[in-house]
């Protein structure tokens, strides 16, 4: 079971925050390397998608719960 805080402290929020940007540009460096190399395409294009949906999700949490 998952279990989310309702309140964050300002250094945890900018680091839930960071966290998620650093996946958002993850999955876009997986994104321009699945589309350079024709053999990674699929699983490239499947975690860069995974990615930026589990950084939307850090996002909406941080946004939320966080104080800024």
């Amino acid at each position: 079971m998952i279990l989310f805080a309702t309140h964050f402290a300002k250094h945890s929020t900018i680091r839930i925050e960071e966290l998620g940007f650093l996946l958002v540009a993850a999955a876009g460096a997986l994104l321009v390397f699945s589309a350079v190399t024709p053999l990674t395409r699929r699983v490239g294009q499947l975690l860069a998608g995974l990615a930026l949906a589990v950084a939307g999700i850090l996002l909406i949490v941080a946004l939320h719960y966080g104080t800024i």
